[in-house]
């Protein structure tokens, strides 16, 4: 048996979900429902830890940061705090 489910949301929030109920080509109670039973699904699942440091090492590789042998990175600290 379905139960009517009511919820108010801000006028801004239903744009955006209208948005993306549109771009899914659903309806927005479809697309609402479907979003529903995948918060549903996640629930209480922990979080896969190889696929967070995956998505980590993926999110760093994309910036550019200085890089030199450790032992001249090192040096050069060193160097800073002394010029202090």
């Amino acid at each position: 048996m379905s139960k009517r489910l009511q919820v108010l949301v801000h006028e801004d929030e239903y744009t955006k979900i209208q948005g993306a109920a549109r771009v899914c080509h659903l309806t927005v109670a479809e697309w609402v429902r479907q979003a529903m039973r995948k918060a549903l699904s996640d629930m209480g699942q922990p979080p896969d830890p190889a696929a967070t440091r995956l998505r980590a090492i993926a999110e760093a590789s994309q910036h550019e940061f200085p890089t030199a042998d450790i032992d001249g990175m090192l040096r050069d600290i060193e160097a800073g705090r002394l010029a202090s």
